[in-house]
């Protein structure tokens, strides 16, 4: 089985970071999974992912704390940290939590960072299968915004092996998806890490189980979009995303750069969604402990371009405050119909004012129309009429109704996402 039939629609999930950064605990995970089996489960979403840091005691908000001790086990492999992760307890890793999860009829991941831990490499520790220790392996390639890793020597056989080791411990915890950080673009070194990124993709294939890979942070190359599809299911085209306007914006330039290499198993991703409460534990950037700032039509703005393109989805605020216009939003069965239906997308038309996508499925064909100004606008005949028909009856997807666009009126910065 290739790895393309790990991912056939884009993963949906909910991950850690945008609600609790660095700092999450068993309990809260296992909230988030609780919400999201009674709730969402029915509708697609099915990934609960444990970002960064989880093997720091710590960690205790979005701040990461440089060169803090963190949990690791005999063979220089990073291991969660009891005191947030209780189950976690004599050597069971992640184990029992991905059985909790699974038993729900979800499915388990983890974030992680390029390379071998730099306490390992200064206390030269042991590698698994090897007499070679950590510091043989070790490359001085570092990341500039978390100071916990050097890079690994994957030229040398037991660089592999050591990314081999780490795959099998998480395949024993049952880990269904991993994110791995500091590797598609790096500030520092300019480029994506492409040995590390092949050695992981032959890692996880050893392993024999199905787990969905995704490369942060970005933007990723246009130039690595085959090699990207070649080796991972998802990769990030943008930075961290976050709930502010210009961002939002920002992301169709990279969507429609993208949309030509969107296929089964392989999914750009424009990044999580800064939706419902979120912040909850942050100390840096913009905000803390709030409602998404994004207004409403803004959001219904954001869920559009990413299902019409096809990103993954990865909720990041948390589940078990939902409010019901967000959960609504993100549960629309006409809209996630399409999501995972469609074989084909493109822009077909921006200007200053409007943005226009085009999709297909097996069966039928939509159109997303963006207003990106800041002012309400009709819909505009002049443009719209060689793209589609004004006059026809149209199936309004968010509101599941019937319109024809000739009369329509879209609110700043809103959109209006139709069946044809």
């Amino acid at each position: 089985m290739s790895f393309l039939d790990f991912a056939k629609t884009p993963p949906m999930g909910w991950n850690s970071w945008d609600s609790y950064g660095a700092s999450v605990t068993e309990a809260e995970v296992k909230g988030n999974a609780d919400y999201m089996a009674k709730n969402m489960k029915e509708f697609g979403w099915e990934y609960i992912v444990v970002d960064i840091q989880w093997s720091e005691p710590t960690a205790d908000s979005t701040r990461y704390h440089p060169f803090v001790p963190l949990c690791m086990d005999e063979y220089s492999r990073l291991i969660p940290a009891e005191n947030r992760f209780p189950s976690s307890a004599n050597g069971k890793g992640f184990k029992e939590l991905g059985d909790y999860i699974h038993s729900l009829g979800l499915k388990f991941g983890i974030h992680i960072m390029r390379g071998i831990p730099r306490q390992a490499v200064h206390q030269n520790t042991a590698l698994k299968g090897t007499d070679k220790r950590a510091r043989d392996i070790a490359l001085n390639n570092i990341c500039p915004w978390n100071s916990d890793m050097y890079g690994v020597n994957v030229d040398m056989p037991e660089g592999q092996l050591y990314y081999d080791s780490l795959l099998e411990l998480y395949a024993s915890w049952g880990v269904d998806f991993i994110k791995v950080d500091d590797i598609a673009d790096s500030k520092l070194y300019k480029s994506a890490h492409h040995k590390e990124i092949a050695a992981i993709r032959k890692a996880i294939d050893k392993t024999g189980r199905e787990i969905v890979l995704s490369l942060s942070p970005g933007p990723a190359a246009i130039g690595d979009g085959a090699f990207l599809q070649d080796n991972a299911n998802m990769w990030r085209m943008t930075d961290d995303f976050w709930d502010h306007w210009r961002s939002l914006y920002a992301m169709f330039e990279r969507a429609a750069k993208w949309a030509p290499f969107v296929r089964p198993g392989n999914w750009p991703d424009c990044d999580m969604l800064p939706l419902g409460h979120i912040g909850i534990r942050a100390v840096d950037g913009g905000g803390g402990d709030n409602w998404t700032r994004f207004t409403h039509d803004e959001q219904i703005t954001l869920m559009s371009l990413w299902t019409i393109m096809q990103s993954p989805l990865m909720f990041g605020g948390e589940l078990t405050d939902l409010d019901p216009w967000t959960l609504k939003l993100i549960t629309n069965e006409q809209v996630l119909k399409m999501y995972k239906e469609l074989n084909y997308q493109r822009q077909v038309y921006r200007d200053r004012t409007w943005v226009v996508w085009k999709a297909k499925s097996e069966t039928d064909q939509y159109v997303a129309i963006f207003n990106t100004s800041d002012e309400e606008k009709q819909v505009d005949a002049s443009i719209m009429s060689n793209i589609v028909p004004l006059e026809e009856e149209v199936l309004n997807l968010w509101e599941n109704e019937k319109i024809t666009l000739s009369n329509q009126t879209l609110p700043a910065h809103g959109a209006l996402l139709i069946k044809l």
